[in-house]
């Protein structure tokens, strides 16, 4: 029997998302990018699902786009590269950018190509000591592509994004999380342990607020100061008239811990 490419599992409110094809260290084919593509889908419907945690099996987080299936000496003659960031890649980008929940990376091992972009997409990204960020399109004669060249300038400004671009050369997990491009580097053994810890956590917290939070960050790096006080003053007039802002309230005055729905109403 076939494995599923991607592996899913729902517990207690946090959607776990492993990438399943370990022996090509999990590079995407449109079979894996349709499947997770999917499973986002569903999580931004389903009330049920209030974070999502993605890693990788074996030894590795992602690879990127499988080359395999874009080798340009493949019958046909080359592949249209700008079809299938266009249809496959940033589709994905977007839906993670856009779900209105937290979405944490736990990456082990490599992440290569797309595939180190594609963490970096994720809202909390944890990486084990051991793990490696290469940006290997430079390699191929290619450009860094899933938001690769925006997250990467915007975490690190434009000396290090291009570096790291133009040399291909692998960023280590501490290294990262000292640049802030990602949040923590832990102990390869405790990588899941404290991903899952982390991914409980916000399962149990307000939903709601934690999507229009994520919103207005993800906003401020393209507008003004003037532009982000209005926008948290829409936002926060939502989450004000939250049954999570009320009950977190009630909580602080009686001394206990609040029980976030995570609902808008």
């Amino acid at each position: 029997m076939t494995e599923p490419v991607l592996l899913e599992d729902l517990t207690d409110g946090v959607l776990r998302l492993t990438l399943n094809r370990p022996d090509r260290l999990n590079a995407f084919t449109p079979e894996l990018h349709a499947a997770l593509r999917a499973a986002i889908g569903r999580a931004a419907e389903d009330e049920a699902v209030r974070a999502v945690l993605l890693t990788g099996a074996g030894r590795g987080f992602c690879a990127g786009q499988d080359l395999g299936q874009r080798h340009p000496d493949a019958a046909g003659g080359a592949p249209d590269l700008g079809e299938t960031i266009g249809t496959l890649w940033n589709p994905l980008v977007r839906a993670i950018r856009a779900l209105p929940k937290p979405v944490i990376c736990a990456v082990n091992g490599v992440a290569a190509g797309a595939g180190a972009n594609l963490a970096i997409a994720c809202d909390i990204v944890l990486a084990g000591e051991s793990a490696r960020f290469i940006q290997s399109f430079a390699k191929l004669g290619l450009v860094p592509d899933s938001g690769g060249t925006w997250t990467l300038t915007r975490a690190l400004g434009e000396a290090r994004a291009k570096a790291l671009a133009l040399t291909g050369q692998p960023l280590g997990a501490a290294q990262a999380a000292d640049w802030g491009l990602i949040w923590r580097a832990v102990p390869d053994t405790a990588l899941m342990e404290e991903a899952e810890a982390l991914a409980a956590a916000l399962a149990k917290g307000p939903t709601y607020g934690y999507g229009l939070t994520k919103q207005a960050i993800q906003a401020a790096g393209g507008q003004t100061l003037d532009a982000s006080l209005d926008l948290e003053r829409d936002l926060q007039r939502k989450a004000g008239f939250s049954p999570d802002y009320a009950e977190g309230v009630r909580a602080f005055t009686e001394k206990r811990e609040p029980v976030f729905t995570g609902r808008a109403q």
